[in-house]
């Protein structure tokens, strides 16, 4: 889940987790696991963690999700 716009949120941690919270709810509501999703808190306008790590989210240390292979982990939206 690509969570855009997080330039108009002054890149806000909080409000990552924010939504991380609320989708997660939503997710399981439609029957799928959120811990094989992974959450990528990105800024389309500025391209901040699609192709490359962002400098302005030092606090994001990356997504990870389960497979049945095992665990997955990343940084962009590229990597996802």
């Amino acid at each position: 889940v690509a969570v855009n716009k997080m330039d108009t949120t002054k890149w806000s941690e909080d409000r990552f987790n924010e939504i991380i919270k609320e989708t997660s709810t939503f997710i399981k509501k439609v029957g799928y696991n959120p811990k094989a999703v992974a959450f990528v808190p990105i800024s389309g306008w500025h391209g901040d963690n699609m192709l490359d790590e962002s400098p302005n989210m030092g606090w994001y240390k990356g997504w990870s999700k389960e497979t049945k292979g095992g665990v997955v982990k990343g940084k962009t939206l590229l990597d996802a």
